[in-house]
């Protein structure tokens, strides 16, 4: 992987290879839909000073220009900064590739088959003139073009003119309505947020030149590696790349898995994007203002217990504040701890009851440390789906949540819950567990106040009661 450099005369010339240079400069890095190979500029146009005359010649240019503006010296452009004979090359150009545009200081997408009015593109219309060809460019069909919209912080895009129309997060709506990707994941949420089929979903209506590309193009999409085999065909690209996604779980026996499986009913993850979405999404930074301001919201720290009790009328935000929480919590904890949670709701049987709770919480502890499996397997032998569902439900998820708890491995562990008073099944029992669990003593005249289950867990238990 090369970059380009856009002398003083107008001249590009490439940089040496980087890969494994641990001082790559700030660069730009250009997104755009392929014209015939015969227009492309390539490695071998660059080494031979050749290929101005070719068609692609003019985005580099557009590029280049584009990143001296911003003050950047170096650019990126697929068609020609990777030599693609080199099989070893475009093979860890491919499974990097993700990373190169994450690493970028600006993204420039190019979208040839936007055109924009004569007028000033900035002057207020709703919509702006050139959205209608915005939302049918060819761009948005392309299977590479997703990890360049999701990668990079700042995604800016440009019509044919090369006139700057706006930014990923200003667009957000609109894009959200043509790709149906989350807003979360538009706007820098970790993917592995995201379920596998939510984003194997986004792949499904993009298109590829050669087909095992639309599987290859997932690649940083799920944190994976492999090789690649041109010639082996879609179905087989996306069985290898499903069994590079799964091999976290490969070191388990089936009935473990069976197990996980079992436990996964519903995903707090899901259900933490279904309350943010319904809500009206999630203002980054508020909730540091909120506890900044007692008249919103009484709150309460304890340093000893590590506990977090928040109290305020209904609709006031408490919920979009947890979710703030949560992600504030993904920053900047160590990639050894753990975070689960749970949000519970009245209207659905799925995730309305003290079972649920537990069931919910241990399936994100697992699916984050797997070896927790073992705590699972001690009481699932045969009993199979049952476990999970029948009447000792509750008593196996209590003593298999205990059990965890108190696993040596484990390190510091966070575990929210929302809403509790939306338990409407079986809440004395869940209050009755998280007291006797607990290393202090409860005020039972309010019992939604639950300190740490134990000495190296930390609990964010917030009950919202009306």
């Amino acid at each position: 992987m090369r970059l380009l450099l856009r002398s003083n005369t107008g001249k590009f010339s490439l940089t040496k290879d980087l890969v494994g240079d641990d001082t790559i400069p700030p660069y730009a890095i250009l997104s755009h839909t392929w014209g015939a190979d015969t227009e492309e500029v390539t490695f071998e146009d660059l080494t031979k000073g050749t290929g101005e005359d070719k068609p692609g010649y003019e985005k580099l240019r557009f590029c280049g220009e584009q990143a001296r503006q911003d003050d950047l010296q170096y650019f990126w452009v697929d068609t020609c900064c990777i030599n693609k004979a080199n099989y070893t090359e475009l093979s860890q150009a491919i499974n990097s590739m993700f990373r190169w545009y994450r690493d970028a200081t600006r993204c420039y997408v190019y979208l040839s088959d936007v055109s924009n009015p004569d007028f000033n593109t900035h002057v207020e219309f709703n919509p702006q003139p050139w959205e209608s060809d915005f939302r049918k460019s060819r761009w948005f069909t392309r299977g590479w073009t997703l990890q360049e919209l999701l990668a990079p912080s700042l995604v800016e895009f440009f019509s044919q003119r090369r006139d700057r129309l706006d930014d990923k997060k200003s667009l957000k709506q609109q894009i959200q309505e043509i790709t149906g990707i989350p807003h979360l994941a538009l706007q820098g949420d970790p993917l592995s947020q995201f379920g596998i089929d939510k984003r194997l979903s986004w792949i499904e209506r993009r298109q590829t030149k050669l087909e095992e590309d639309k599987a290859y193009s997932l690649l940083g999409i799920f944190d994976v590696s492999m090789p690649l085999i041109y010639g082996e065909g879609r179905d087989k690209a996306f069985k290898r790349l499903r069994e590079e996604i799964d091999k976290p779980l490969k070191g388990l026996l089936k009935e473990d898995q069976e197990c996980i499986q079992h436990l996964h009913l519903t995903d707090p993850r899901d259900d933490k994007k279904r309350v943010e979405e319904t809500k009206g999404g999630l203002l980054v930074d508020s909730y540091y203002w909120i506890l900044k301001h007692s008249d919103f919201q009484q709150w309460r720290y304890d340093q000893q217990s590590q506990l977090l009790w928040i109290k305020g009328d209904p609709g006031k935000g408490k919920t979009m504040l947890l979710c703030g929480i949560v992600n504030e919590l993904k920053k900047s904890i160590a990639k050894t701890d753990l975070l689960s949670y749970f949000f519970c709701q009245a209207t659905d049987s799925r995730i309305n009851n003290a079972t649920a709770v537990l069931r919910g919480l241990v399936y994100l502890l697992v699916d984050q440390q797997p070896s927790l499996i073992s705590h699972i397997r001690k009481k699932h032998d045969h009993a199979g789906k049952a476990l999970f569902e029948d009447a000792n439900a509750w008593v196996a998820l209590s003593e298999i949540f205990t059990s965890i708890l108190q696993d040596l491995s484990l390190n510091t562990t966070y575990l929210i819950v929302d809403a509790l008073d939306e338990c409407v099944a079986d809440l004395p029992k869940l209050l009755d567990f998280i007291v006797q669990k607990s290393s202090v003593s409860v005020d039972l005249d309010r019992p939604f106040l639950p300190p740490s289950f134990r000495r190296r867990t930390t609990v964010f238990d917030v009950y919202f009661p009306y």
